[in-house]
């Protein structure tokens, strides 16, 4: 396939999915995950993996070239675990973080998840928090570098697409994103800093591996990093989204603003050395609001509608969508966010309607199935 991608001048495509488990009638979450396991079809197996608490479950679908095929990935691998934990007497819920009251469950009994229980606490409350992470290929590590440096203001907003865990702890936490805020305690989460080059990218891992900040390269958590694992860009400041359509959107939007930053590198355009509060700002901002509010313009510096920043990026992204063959069904994808509204949106209008934080689960695990 990446000979393909390279002879047709396109990028691939990978998206990783994280998941709650939550239990078959009460909106809390379970350790069910060996029980999941031991459920899955063969056929999905290999894209499965543990995640760090025992009532999570994570997907990486294969890579892909075309947005039809990643939909359809996606869509089998999600119907295959949710099947399995069906089987497993329990429910696969696609979230930020847990929405209901319960005890915290316990890391997965591996190692690494053990010694980053030791070294950092707990700084993963209750079941554990789930994101959604998209993989674009890049021809080489230090272009890829370049391509973190222009994703920085643009990553905001695309967190604010992604939000989806307004409640927690059976409340209502009075942000869109209460998992981000969650999951800036540790201690490497955050906006990708402005990098010199491939090399200062390795000398601030080996620092931050150094300082005990981080045990491995696994655990730099900035929200655009190269992979460790592939020849890839990984963005990865989101929350999971309930609705498949949701998550293509994203993958698209994300292959193709990658795909307008390569063209801006090669004719030598430098990246905007956004400041570093502002961007942290803006990510703040993305967090409590979603797109129902307000977000920075990270060229003017002034607070503008989220939806119009949005807009901004799709129109700017436009060619790239095109020359991928996106642009049709990334429109289509646009127009029901835009109608529907984000996750944590559908799920304060569901609550609005005199529903129960049990009535949110039920719709997020219908939703995460393939309910529309």
């Amino acid at each position: 396939m990446a000979d393909e991608a390279q002879a047709q001048g396109l990028l691939t495509l990978g998206v990783e999915e994280e998941y709650l488990l939550a239990d078959a009638v009460e909106p809390r979450a379970v350790e069910a995950v060996d029980e999941v396991f031991e459920q899955l079809g063969d056929d999905i197996r290999d894209s499965v993996q543990y995640e760090y608490m025992r009532s999570q479950i994570e997907t990486a679908s294969p890579p892909q070239l075309e947005l039809g095929s990643l939909f359809e990935a996606m869509k089998r691998l999600r119907a295959g675990i949710a099947t399995a934990a069906e089987a497993a007497g329990v429910r696969l819920v696609a979230v930020g973080a847990a929405p209901g009251s319960g005890p915290h469950t316990r890391v997965v009994d591996r190692p690494r998840y053990h010694r980053m229980r030791e070294s950092f606490g707990d700084l993963s409350p209750g079941a554990g928090l789930n994101g959604m992470h998209v993989h674009v290929s890049v021809p080489d590590p230090e272009t890829g570098v370049q391509v973190l440096n222009h994703l920085r203001p643009w990553l905001p907003i695309l967190q604010a697409a992604t939000a989806n865990s307004p409640f927690f702890g059976g409340h209502d936490t009075g942000y869109a994103s209460w998992r981000s805020m969650l999951w800036e305690r540790w201690p490497t989460v955050g906006p990708t800093p402005y990098l010199e080059s491939h090399e200062h990218y390795l000398t601030l891992i080996s620092d931050l591996q150094a300082s005990g900040a981080m045990l491995d390269e696994g655990m730099l958590y900035w929200y655009a990093r190269l992979s460790a694992s592939y020849p890839t860009v990984e963005i990865r400041m989101g929350d999971v989204c309930p609705s498949l359509d949701d998550t293509v959107l994203l993958a698209a939007l994300a292959r193709a603003l990658v795909g307008t930053i390569l063209g801006e590198v090669h004719d030598g355009k430098q990246a905007p050395d956004v400041p570093h509060p502002l961007l942290r700002a803006a990510h703040w901002r993305a967090a409590h609001d979603g797109l129902e509010g307000l977000n920075i313009d990270m060229a003017t510096r002034e607070p503008r509608p989220a939806w119009r920043l949005m807009r901004q990026l799709f129109d700017y992204i436009r060619p790239e969508l095109e020359r991928h063959g996106d642009l049709e069904l990334a429109t289509v994808l646009m127009g029901r966010l835009r109608s529907h509204g984000t996750g944590s949106a559908r799920q304060r209008a569901l609550m609005a309607q005199n529903a129960t934080i049990s009535d949110v689960v039920d719709w997020l695990a219908r939703t995460t199935a393939g309910a529309r």
